[in-house]
């Protein structure tokens, strides 16, 4: 503990209380983080003091999301997603202009460890968080290096998981088309493989080009890919199964002939993996992927993995759905100023993997429930559980005592859950959570302990 805080364990104590508040309010607001104003007052001088940075909370996160990690096959999605305060931005201080070109806001690009293997969230391992110049930049992004640019993000993701997740079994990063740059496969490190969607053509080192000879590649099988409604979605749409036929090969990519990759090898050999939709429902834009990756591609059955590691992707999508309009609701938080909004946004990042975690066990979860709370708690938390079970069998919380899917039955029931119909959601999750802190807090008092 202590690691991202420079071993200060009185800050560290800190920001485990504000992430607990954070999650088990299911609220940003800096008032409702706490039972009093002295929480209050504590929570204001964590996000602004000098000691606090993004790096320290995630750095501390990412210590958690390591130790969960270990000896397993990870992949871990990236993507980038803007926090906007349009018709709120005044007041506050220390902001560039968000995507919009006009409103004040920032941007956040999480990366998300997923066990390969059952697909549930780990936890976060780093986020960049940045905000951008109020004046445009004179110098077209043509003719900036790579290293001024905001893609470098990217990049820099791949090192960030290599060094924080080096204990991993195997590491593969997975990027929408954004991700799709040159540098990305020349760059990456030794322990980490790529799989990204393309986003525009390339000219292969044979003369030819990425589409025309990616569309070539004859058909190994077809499979049915569950497909998701279209954003925003519109009343009543609902997603679709599209029928999908599946090519793969290998291809050598040229360098690109901007200055950009100037440093980098002339070509780089990478796997194609195509999942073209076949015979899609008139008036719907049929699927078409072209994922590109670093990994094996020599059978079918590599080609299908590669198609569902990539598509575990969609996990970041759900964290950035708790993040703002399903749970936290980051956009309309009053902190102002850009110190304090940037400490609050990695908050917020690490508590909603937390509220998706939980939200993961409930599906008979192998993980120990210390991938959330400490060990010292697990036995306050049975006592808290025992007096939630009923007579019968499905009021009976049926996971191993101590794993993270016995905790999510106990959050589950505090969260109003019982037992039956569908399974809980996140935000019965994050009302759980709120409860059953709420108990916690009262245990480590109790017990003459504390967290802060």
């Amino acid at each position: 503990m202590g690691v991202g805080f420079c071993g200060d364990i009185r800050v560290s104590r800190r920001f485990e209380k504000i992430l607990e508040d954070v999650t088990k309010s299911g609220s940003l607001v800096v008032r409702k983080l706490g039972a009093d104003r002295a929480a209050e007052v504590g929570a204001h001088r964590f996000l602004g003091s000098e000691r606090v940075t993004p790096q320290a909370i995630l750095e501390e996160a990412a210590e958690r999301t390591a130790r969960a990690c270990r000896g397993r096959r990870v992949v871990v999605a990236q993507d980038t997603t803007e926090i906007n305060f349009s018709g709120c931005d005044k007041g506050r201080r220390g902001l560039g202009l968000g995507g919009d070109g006009t409103s004040l806001g920032f941007f956040i690009h999480p990366l998300v460890a997923i066990d390969a293997e059952d697909e549930t969230v780990l936890g976060v391992v780093g986020a960049k968080i940045w905000t951008r110049p109020l004046a445009k930049l004179k110098t077209h992004r043509q003719k900036r290096h790579l290293e001024d640019k905001e893609s470098m993000r990217w990049i820099d993701a791949a090192q960030t998981a290599a060094q924080r997740l080096a204990g991993a079994a195997a590491i593969v990063m997975v990027g929408d088309r954004e991700n799709d740059i040159y540098q990305g496969f020349t760059r990456r490190p030794p322990n980490v493989d790529l799989i990204t969607r393309a986003r525009g053509d390339r000219k292969l080192l044979d003369g030819g080009l990425l589409f025309e000879t990616a569309d070539g590649f004859p058909t190994a099988l077809e499979i049915d890919v569950a497909v998701a409604p279209s954003q925003p979605r519109a009343p009543g749409e609902r997603g679709r199964v599209a029928r999908v036929a599946v090519s793969f090969s290998k291809v050598t990519i040229a360098k690109p002939k901007t200055g950009r990759a100037c440093a980098d090898p002339k070509s780089c050999e990478i796997g194609v993996v195509v999942a073209r939709e076949i015979g899609a429902p008139a008036g719907t834009k049929p699927l078409l992927w072209r994922l590109l990756t670093t990994l094996p591609v020599e059978t079918a059955e590599d080609a299908l993995e590669i198609i569902r590691l990539y598509r575990l992707r969609w996990r970041i999508e759900e964290v950035f759905r708790v993040l703002k309009r399903d749970g936290l609701a980051l956009e309309e938080t009053q902190v102002e100023s850009a110190r304090s909004l940037f400490n609050l946004a990695a908050l917020a990042v690490v508590a909603a993997a937390r509220i998706i975690q939980l939200t993961d066990a409930r599906d008979a979860s192998a993980r120990p429930a210390t991938d959330v709370i400490d060990e010292s708690l697990i036995e306050a938390t049975a006592a808290i559980g025992e007096t939630l079970e009923g007579k019968t069998a499905r009021q009976k919380n049926p996971h191993p005592h101590g794993s993270l899917s016995w905790l999510a039955w106990i959050t589950a029931r505090l969260g109003g859950w019982h037992g039956y119909y569908k399974p809980p959601g996140p935000k019965t999750m994050a009302n759980g959570w709120r409860r059953l802190a709420a108990m916690l807090d009262g245990y480590v008092i109790a017990d003459g302990k504390s967290l802060v």
